[in-house]
Formats: structure tokens, C-alpha cells, sequence
């Protein structure tokens, strides 16, 4: 076993991962697994820049991360960022601050590596699955953007397009004054329909994605709509790995966060406050996925990039 820890940063959330892993057997034993929202890509498909407050938020995250990490004794740190610590003109200042205070230097990924990483975490424990068809469409729905990777015991193709939860919120959601129109209009929905179905074009334009025979599913948002799916009074990330969720009940659920208030959302016990304004745009993006493959459900994976990380340093 070689004890690893991997830092995934993404345009809402920073999380962590402290683990015992082995290469040989494909075992992998958690330590610590913990998330932080820090919306670090705050206003950056309007700015270009990361905000301050956004990277004072991560940092703060950072230096509670490098405590863990050094209380556990981990043998390698990878630090990966992707889609807002990409797109930021001030990128510069957010290194610097992670070397700072964790002493590696983010790896500022691409699409494409983040693709890899993701289907990797989430397809390692599904070798030898016989009831999932192959080959697997793994979906990561981030904050900026979407990840799309179809592969089996090797990828067959991979595209990364500006469609995540955050970025579609502001980009469509937010007003002049900078307040979420809560809820959405149906001219509002119809333009996020749009631009996800404008990407998803050039996804199928590269990627196999119609081949797929399973659709694995990442990240907050559709943990959050399984976790609402399965009717959970608080989040039980046991109960919704490799949870089965039907389209119909992904379209149900779907049509309620666009109709209804940020109160009646932030209610639910299980969609964390960070996600509250932005997860009717995440279920949109899941729905629409599914409804361009075809697919009649959706295989929740809680193992993701952030498992995929940890792999690639052990």
C-alpha cells in the first residue's frame, strides 16, 4: 500500500482525498475524503479573473487540506485544478498560494487530461461488471465545464466543453445587480437549453458517445439529484454509490429545481447550501445528456477525478 493524497479544484469545490492505495489489486481505502464549496470560479466567465474573496475562500480550504494531509502522514501530494483556474487571466496568484501553503505546485490540466483522470476513478471498480454494458459514457458535471469520456479497458475518446453548473448559472441566471433569478424564466431555461445542446453537438462530433451502453455519472450535481432520487433525509454518499437512477426520475426531479425557489430548495437536506443556486442548471445538463444518448438511467459513481488522481501517484 502507498499512502497518497490527491487535491481535485474545481470551479465550486475543492476536495480531498487521503488514501492507502494498491496498484496491484485495484484496492483503494479511504482515510479522509472531504469537499469544501469555494466557488473559486466566481465571476470568471464575466471577469476572466479569479476574485480575491474566491481565492481567499481556497486557500482557507488549503491550509485546513495541508493539516490533514500532514496528521496522516501521506507519502505524495498531487494537486490537480481544472476548468475556472484555467480560464483565469490571474491564474498566477493561485499557484503561487497553493505552493505556498501545500508545497507542490498546481497542475493546471486540460480537458482532455481531466477526462482521463475522471474515467479512470470512476470505471476502476466496474471491471468485471456484468450486468453494465460496455462501453461506459462517464459524464463529469463540474462547475465550468463537462467532461465526456467513452471508453472500456481503454479510452476511446475524450472532449471537455464549457457547460458546468456554475458557469451556466451565471452566464444565463444572474442579473445586472448580480442576484440569481430564482426561479428561472422559461426564456432563461430555453437559452441554458441552447448552449447545452450546442456543445453536446460538438461533443458527439469527436466522441463515440451514441455507442455507449452505460452512462456513469460524476460529481455534485448528479450525486445531488440521486441523493433527492433516492429520497435520503440526509447524504449518505453508501447509499448513492452506484445507485441506478431512471431518466424519468432525473426529468421529474429536474423540472422541480427549475420551477422552484432557492428556499424550497435549500430545504432539501441533502443539496449542500454551495449548490443551492447553481444545481437546477447541473440537473439540466445531466437530463439533457441522457436524453441526447438515449440513456434510461444513469450508474451514480461517488469515485471520480478525485480517485483518479490519487491512482496516478500511487
Amino acid at each position: 500500500m502507498t499512502r497518497v493524497a490527491a487535491i481535485d479544484c474545481g470551479t465550486n469545490s475543492i476536495r480531498l482525498l487521503v488514501a492507502d492505495a494498491n496498484p496491484e489489486t485495484g484496492e483503494i481505502v479511504d482515510l479522509d475524503r472531504r469537499m469544501t464549496i469555494v466557488r473559486l470560479g466566481q465571476g470568471v466567465d464575466r471577469t476572466g479573473r479569479l476574485a480575491p474573496e474566491a481565492l481567499e475562500r481556497t486557500f482557507a480550504a488549503c491550509r485546513e487540506y495541508a493539516g490533514i494531509i500532514k496528521k496522516h502522514g501521506a507519502e505524495k501530494l498531487r494537486f490537480v485544478a481544472t476548468s475556472a483556474s484555467r480560464d483565469a487571466e490571474n491564474r498566477d496568484d493561485f499557484v503561487r498560494g497553493v505552493v505556498d501553503i501545500l508545497g507542490v505546485e498546481p497542475e493546471v490540466i486540460t480537458g482532455d487530461e481531466e477526462a482521463q483522470l475522471s474515467f479512470t476513478g470512476a470505471t476502476k471498480e466496474l471491471t468485471g461488471r456484468a450486468d453494465l454494458d460496455r462501453p461506459y459514457l462517464v459524464v463529469d458535471i463540474g462547475g465550468g465545464s463537462t467532461e465526456f469520456v467513452v471508453g472500456d479497458d481503454a479510452v476511446r475518446g475524450a472532449r471537455s466543453v464549457d457547460i458546468g453548473c456554475v458557469r451556466m448559472t451565471e452566464r444565463h441566471l444572474v442579473g445586472p445587480d448580480g442576484t440569481v433569478t430564482d426561479p428561472p424564466s422559461p426564456a432563461q431555461i430555453e437559452a441554458i437549453r441552447e448552449d447545452i445542446a450546442a456543445a453536446l453537438d460538438l461533443v458527439a462530433g469527436t466522441v463515440p458517445i451514441d455507442e455507449a451502453g452505460t452512462l456513469v455519472g460524476l460529481a455534485g450535481s448528479v450525486t445531488t439529484v440521486a441523493a433527492l432520487a433516492l429520497g435520503l433525509s440526509e447524504y449518505d454518499w453508501t447509499a448513492i454509490h452506484h445507485a441506478r437512477i431512471s431518466y424519468e426520475r432525473v426529468a421529474e426531479l429536474t423540472d422541480w429545481l427549475l420551477t422552484s425557489t432557492h428556499d424550497q430548495r435549500a430545504l432539501k437536506p441533502v443539496i449542500h447550501p454551495g449548490r443551492v443556486d447553481v444545481i437546477a442548471s447541473g440537473a439540466l445538463v445531466l437530463r439533457l445528456i441522457m436524453e441526447h444518448v438515449g440513456a434510461r438511467e444513469v450508474v451514480v459513481s461517488e469515485h471520480d477525478i478525485l480517485d483518479g488522481i490519487a491512482w496516478s501517484v500511487a
